[in-house]
């Protein structure tokens, strides 16, 4: 049996698009157009044309990971009909009620749709429940195509595992999970797969296979960081530090290393939402999963209280005391803001009428204001009553416990949600999850 589109596309007769440039699609477009064509879509023009200048809208790639890539970047549908084999890896977001958001992976099927022809191919990266791409997804190709599925084009699901800010599992270093609609496509996704990534593929049964394995890397993550959590407000009100319980657990073979901490972004804190989703549709309710999510949502409002007690515990006058928040990303080192947990630490505090310096060496002010409605802080002032060390930025990790002191006022508070200064801070209360 032949591979034709794979062989087509390895000897530049046929190309790949990219729908969605943002911290996934980008790089795997990058990895492609250094061997093969691809055409790159995105629908903002505004990072369509800083992308055409070398230039990251995530702030994740340099500028050389553009060159010698044979790419062409756009925001014209008509573009894309020179594609022959079509990756979607747009947001999954969750809306206000923890549902499922569809709208841009819906629409960029809608897109591709309109350029789809005979013969060529679709790939889903975009996370989802088990059974969106069938039922879907496949839908809105054959309505705005023409075409009819499976008889005139193909489709298949590969989950993303891309990690922000992660240099050393990047995509050539992570086995891919690939699946199709058939054994054909998926040999077929597979090869197509293997031009980039080294660690080699590994093919799922079917489509609904790969999109549950997604799903469940993630709310793995979440449920344990959940139990870390839950594991922390128990060592509190027993007085004992919850990483020198994790010291000392860790040293037995088989124990899972997970700490506690706000758990934000777009992967763990949004993944178990579409499966919990899914699992009641399904008349099943998913306690464990939720109770997990319940206990990770609540962690900002957790920690911002923690703060206000430890403030009336020293005679701070809460009203008219000042705060200051070191981090606002969803985690340490990357510029994305979205889905930061931080924001709920700073919602409870202003609740107190407290004033609050956020500050952050990667985050936009300007983006933080039009999403969250707070201004960044340009500069760190002094006299705080509390510090509060949210994201273990590289810049914050190399400060001196000094520092601390150097910027608080008398009787000041040091919260330290990762632990990283545990038994370094000196003239401050201090207090870690």
């Amino acid at each position: 049996m032949t591979y034709e589109i794979a062989a087509r596309i390895k000897n530049k007769q046929a190309t790949v698009a990219l729908i969605g440039l943002g911290y996934v699609g980008l790089p795997i477009a990058l990895a492609f157009a250094k061997k093969i064509k691809v055409i790159g879509f995105d629908i903002h023009v505004k990072r369509v044309e800083m992308m055409k200048g070398h230039v990251d809208p995530s702030g994740e790639l340099d500028a050389s990971e553009f060159e010698n890539s044979d790419i062409i970047f756009t925001a014209q549908i008509d573009d894309l009909k020179k594609a022959n084999f079509f990756i979607v890896a747009v947001p999954t977001p969750i809306d206000q009620f923890n549902q499922p958001d569809l709208k841009p992976l819906l629409a960029a099927s809608s897109t591709v749709g309109k350029a789809l022809k005979k013969g060529d191919y679709v790939v889903f990266e975009s996370t989802v429940y088990p059974g969106c791409t069938e039922e879907d997804c496949i839908p809105v190709l054959e309505k705005e195509s023409g075409l009819k599925f499976p008889i005139d084009f193909k489709v298949g699901y590969s989950p993303e595992r891309i990690n922000p800010g992660d240099k050393e599992h990047t995509l050539s270093k992570i086995i891919k999970v690939v699946s199709g609609c058939d054994a054909h496509s998926a040999e077929e996704i597979a090869q197509v797969y293997e031009i980039v990534v080294d660690a080699g593929v590994y093919k799922a049964s079917c489509i609904k296979v790969a999109e549950a394995a997604k799903i469940i890397e993630n709310t793995q993550r979440d449920l344990n960081i959940a139990l870390m959590n839950e594991l922390s407000m128990i060592c509190d009100k027993l007085n004992i530090n919850t990483y020198e319980v994790l010291e000392a657990a860790g040293t037995k073979w088989n124990f899972l290393k997970f700490s506690p901490g706000l758990v934000g972004g777009h992967c763990i804190g949004v993944d178990p939402y579409y499966l919990t989703y899914k699992a009641k549709k399904l008349g099943h309710n998913p306690d464990v999963i939720l109770s997990g999510r319940h206990i990770n949502d609540n962690m900002g409002a957790y920690i911002a209280k923690k703060t206000v007690q430890l403030l009336i515990q020293n005679d701070k006058v809460i009203s008219k005391a000042r705060v200051l928040l070191m981090g606002a990303t969803f985690k340490e080192n990357v510029e994305d803001i979205r889905n930061s947990k931080i924001v709920d630490v700073i919602n409870e505090l202003k609740s107190y009428h407290l004033t609050v310096d956020i500050v952050d060496p990667y985050a936009s002010s300007e983006e933080f204001k039009h999403e969250y409605g707070y201004d960044l802080a340009s500069a760190i002032g002094t006299g705080y009553d509390a510090v509060i060390l949210g994201v273990m930025h590289k810049e914050y990790v190399m400060l001196e416990p000094s520092y601390f002191n150097s910027i608080s006022g008398k009787d000041a508070v040091f919260i330290d949600i990762k632990g990283l200064f545990r038994n370094r801070i000196q003239n401050m209360t201090y207090w870690s999850l």
